[in-house]
């Protein structure tokens, strides 16, 4: 089903539709013919010579240089030529698309003084796949991405680069095999198209999606790993999470619950009174992490449905123009801080959990690094350095970029929320928070193999078949590179999430 683009009502799920599974985008006409009303305001205040900020003035430091009638048509493409100076990979595709989508919603919002042929001819490069090339790097989140966006507005006008069915080659070929038209920018045009923060939008959106899934799929190694260590489930108590409140840790323990339901081994004698930290406390440090998740999502549904622009044209108030910094990209750096936060604590939880599958001493009677040829087999032993490794560099790349405020355009632009950095960070904290999870999954499930023939409830069953589907059982020692990949590349897919949930149904 096509996504409706109207300005108030874009999700993340949508986002996610468009720009990883290519689903159709439609602007109602109510939209264009708001877009138009706005436009005229624009054009009666060229008319008029009014000053305008980006549009009959220069930008940055030289807002203050007045442009003539003959500048101001001219200067929109001068504009998207000196900020389209990023360097570095491209961002992925799916980003891109995601932050284009986020570009016309934005201007969907008529208040951005855009000709509605702008917004069309980004549509039509969403829904026939030209895709530009924006380089990751050189915005630094205020005015918006001006660099990634520059590069991004390039292409329209038929130049700089762009993705077609999969071959990359320069803007006017793409438009040209894509059937769409080249266009030229007018007044306001170029500035309205790229001054918002909406790569850092794009990439944050599908990282929360992600992300989501990733905390989810962390719940089900967490059961296989209770189940495998023959927990004590008290910790998991319903009743215990209410009367401290926190909604994450509740819906956890019970996500848990659900999962380990008609585990036999779990009915086994012999449990701890207390189980460690890393087992006992899941449910309060999972349950944190997705209650920081709602707070991030939050601040991404309010950019994704609100007007990151400037100026902002307001016809129904007698066509006031108001200069502001709603491009400012600081409310999602936070967002995407927290996020890369919580996802660092909660793989840090997961390896401490996979080390008490193969510490001899902590497993409650699985062999030493589950092998039974302990000595001359080292088992997964080296899995956990891998996990260690990848949780190290979390840590680090969870040092937070939003407080790194390095000033530009000669002090004019003298706080910027560096919130491109943070959302290249949290992508590759999620990236690596994939193959911990992964290794634990793996780790798990060797574990359980160790303690056949005891049986297994729906949940764990589905995990574990999963699971097998990708990773054989270590009788002897071999190189397990290629297990870790494929295992990390189904945590990453969401496979894994969606065959347990396939068994018991939604988890929280």
């Amino acid at each position: 089903m096509p996504v409706r683009v109207d300005g108030d009502h874009l999700t993340i799920e949508d986002v996610v539709r468009v720009a990883r599974e290519n689903e159709e985008v439609q602007i109602p006409q109510e939209i264009i013919d708001k877009i138009l009303e706005n436009r005229a305001i624009v054009e009666k205040k060229i008319e008029e010579q009014a000053v305008m900020y980006g549009v009959t003035t220069g930008i940055g430091e030289l807002s203050e240089v007045v442009l003539t009638p003959e500048q101001t048509r001219d200067f929109q493409k001068y504009l998207i030529y000196s900020h389209a100076a990023g360097c570095g990979e491209p961002v992925p595709v799916d980003a891109a698309r995601a932050a284009i989508l986020s570009r016309i919603n934005v201007l969907s919002n008529g208040r951005s003084g855009v000709r509605p042929l702008i917004v069309q001819t980004l549509v039509n490069m969403l829904n026939r796949g030209v895709t530009p090339v924006m380089c990751q790097r050189g915005s630094v989140g205020a005015c918006g991405d001006l660099s990634p966006m520059a590069q991004m507005a390039l292409v329209p006008m038929g130049e700089g680069e762009a993705f077609y069915q999969g071959e990359r080659m320069n803007g006017k070929t793409a438009m040209e095999k894509a059937g769409i038209p080249i266009i030229e920018y007018e007044a306001r045009d170029g500035l309205a198209t790229i001054n918002g923060s909406n790569v850092i939008t794009g990439m944050g959106s599908l990282q929360l999606y992600d992300a989501e899934r990733w905390l989810k799929t962390s719940e089900i190694a967490a059961a296989m790993t209770l189940d495998a260590l023959n927990a004590n489930m008290l910790a998991y108590d319903e009743r215990i999470h209410k009367a401290r409140g926190y909604q994450g840790a509740i819906e956890c323990a019970e996500n848990i619950r659900r999962l380990v339901e008609g585990s036999d081994y779990l009915k086994e004698k012999g449990k701890k009174v207390q189980d460690a930290y890393s087992l006992r406390s899941t449910p309060q440090v999972v349950g944190a992490a997705k209650d920081t998740l709602q707070f991030s999502r939050g601040m991404f549904l309010t950019e994704l449905n609100g007007v990151g622009d400037n100026p902002i044209f307001f016809p129904d108030d007698g066509g006031t123009v108001i200069t502001g910094a709603n491009f400012q990209g600081t409310p999602l750096a936070f967002g995407l801080e927290f996020l890369g936060t919580a996802v660092t604590t909660v793989a840090a939880l997961s390896e401490r959990r996979t080390n008490r599958l193969l510490n001899p001493n902590l497993s409650m009677g699985l062999p030493a690094f589950l092998t039974k040829g302990a000595g001359m087999f080292a088992g997964l032993m080296l899995t956990q350095y891998t996990a260690g490794m990848l949780v190290s560099e979390n840590r680090v790349l969870s040092h937070p970029a939003a407080t790194g405020s390095i000033p530009a355009a000669a002090d004019q632009e003298d706080f910027v929320s560096m919130g491109m950095t943070t959302a290249i960070k949290t992508r590759q904290i999620i990236d690596n928070a994939n193959g911990v999870l992964a290794i634990e999954l793996m780790a798990a499930a060797q574990a359980l193999d160790f303690r056949k023939p005891w049986k297994h409830g729906p949940g764990i069953q589905a995990a574990y078949d999963a699971v097998r589907r990708h990773v054989d059982h270590l009788e002897e020692d071999r190189p397990l590179y290629d297990d870790i990949n494929q295992l990390t590349a189904e945590v990453k897919s969401g496979q894994i999430l969606k065959e347990v949930e396939k068994a018991i149904g939604p988890l929280k």
